[in-house]
């Protein structure tokens, strides 16, 4: 293969289950006597830092062939500096490609499954022999590729929060969720399990489950006929989508706005009412919210870019 000299890879790893195990116990025996003293299997442990790093070192090789090339590890991605023209390969699982999306501007992501055994991997289309072929025409403009919409929340201090899949905004206990939501030009105080609102990508994740139990409630557990019926929308749609999970009807807090999609024509946003502990997080990843506690508003909205995942 020719090398390409103008561009750079950046190469997005993360740690296994064994290199967590590892840091928190400073040697694998340790760790082997913890998880094996639980009663669970340590092999499989072994197994998938053996085939993840395997994976990783034959990405290297190939990406090296053809050209330069920086590995990053996850958690240094919300302080690195991305060039306009650099190449995102990402070594999976699919919670990886969603996390480094929200940091880039419109850089290609090729996702590659670093063990097929295990990973059924819908983000990551690439095994480790196939993706520097995929990165060489990314680099000479022959590679087709998806767009994928963002959402963004808004504080009216400023801050912000961007979500590939998905948002949660509510308590961060297992207390009920206050606030005043705002959509479509009808206000209603409510009290719930909290709201998720979803993007095209993540509509068949974490969205679908929830409307998946609302629709079983509501027939009593035996809905044949709409058993597979999805809320799945397109990645690239722009719009999201909104639901509120088990609102609470009293005189003081309505249950009329459960449900509707996001975008310029429908506006969205949530008003705070909680004391402490309300938070919004994006995809999934508790431990990096923004607090959202009383008087806060957080307007929903859709991000002034999309990504781009190589296919």
């Amino acid at each position: 293969m020719e090398k390409i000299t103008d561009k750079r890879v950046i190469i997005v790893k993360r740690t296994t289950r064994l290199d967590e195990l590892i840091a928190r116990f400073n040697t694998v025996s340790q760790a082997k006597f913890y998880v094996e003293h639980l009663g669970a299997d340590f092999s499989d442990y072994e197994d998938e830092h053996r085939n993840y790093y395997r994976s990783l070192e034959q990405v290297k090789k190939g990406i090296s062939e053809i050209a330069r090339f920086h590995v990053l590890d996850r958690v240094y991605l919300p302080n690195f500096i991305f060039a306009e023209d650099d190449i995102l390969v990402i070594v999976g699982q699919d919670g990886l490609v969603a996390n480094t999306l929200k940091y880039l501007k419109g850089q290609m992501a090729l996702g590659v499954n670093p063990d097929r055994g295990r990973w059924d991997g819908i983000l990551l289309p690439f095994t480790p022999d196939k993706v520097s072929e995929a990165a060489r025409d990314v680099a000479h403009g022959v590679r087709s590729f998806r767009s994928v919409t963002l959402g963004k929340v808004t504080l009216q201090n400023g801050q912000e929060l961007l979500a590939v899949n998905d948002f949660f905004i509510g308590q961060r206990t297992h207390k009920s969720a206050r606030y005043v939501i705002n959509y479509a030009g009808v206000t209603e105080q409510q009290s719930s399990s909290g709201i998720i609102i979803s993007t095209g990508l993540g509509s068949s994740g974490w969205l679908q489950s929830v409307v998946a139990g609302a629709r079983g409630v509501v027939s009593g557990g035996f809905d044949q006929e709409n058993a597979d019926v999805s809320p799945a929308f397109p990645w690239e749609e722009e719009r999201l989508v909104f639901s509120v999970r088990e609102p609470f009807p009293s005189r003081t807090t309505g249950t009329g706005i459960v449900f509707g999609s996001i975008s310029e024509r429908d506006p969205f946003s949530v008003v705070s009412q909680m004391g402490e502990n309300g938070v919004i997080f994006s995809d999934g990843i508790e431990n990096d919210f923004i607090e959202f506690n009383s008087g806060m508003e957080a307007r929903i909205s859709i991000a002034g870019f999309k990504g781009r995942i190589v296919v």
